[in-house]
């Protein structure tokens, strides 16, 4: 796997740097409070298990599953539930967790699917931030690294389910992907 990786953007200490600055971020947001963190699978479970860990504040986790890519290297527009969360979040404040905001589509499907159902607050926290890829409007409140335009994968991020398993963040090589 290793190559197939054109480069390293975001090493294994870069990531345990950026997951403890996030979860002490998120200790001050919600001391005295008790979320509902919701990780969207599959790309967030390394993540969300990293930043929670270096959280040190009640909390209730739960996941979702979205799929916009299809298998593709683009989204496709279209946002499909695929797993839902089994929690009720009612009056409750939730803390989103991604991978990666890209289009922004899938943040934004996601938060107003939330708003519908009673949350009080949403916010987010996200590994990488691609504002280059925005077609929609789209924030995070806690925020990992933005990243350049380039297909990244590792750490949760992957290329028809592969490399999701790699420590670190890397650029895919082009040849990778063009040719499948």
């Amino acid at each position: 796997m290793n190559n197939d990786i054109l480069k390293t953007l975001y090493s294994e200490q870069d990531i345990a740097d950026a997951c403890q600055r996030l979860g002490a971020e998120i200790q001050a947001e919600y001391k005295d409070r008790v979320p509902v963190a919701i990780g969207v699978l599959r790309g967030a479970v390394f993540f969300m298990a990293d930043v929670l860990r270096n959280a040190d504040t009640y909390m209730e986790t739960d996941f979702i599953d979205v799929s916009s890519y299809h298998g593709g290297l683009a989204s496709s527009g279209t946002i499909d539930l695929v797993t839902d969360i089994s929690t009720d979040i009612s009056g409750r404040e939730v803390l989103l967790i991604e991978d990666i905001v890209d289009t922004g589509r899938t943040l934004k499907y996601l938060i107003d699917l939330l708003k519908q159902r009673g949350a009080s607050d949403v916010k987010v926290c996200t590994l990488l931030d691609k504002p280059s890829g925005r077609v929609v409007e789209a924030t995070s409140d806690f925020v990992g690294f933005v990243v350049p335009n380039e297909f990244v994968v590792g750490y949760g991020l992957d290329y028809k389910e592969q490399y999701r398993n790699l420590p670190y963040v890397g650029v895919l090589k082009p040849e990778i992907y063009s040719t499948n």
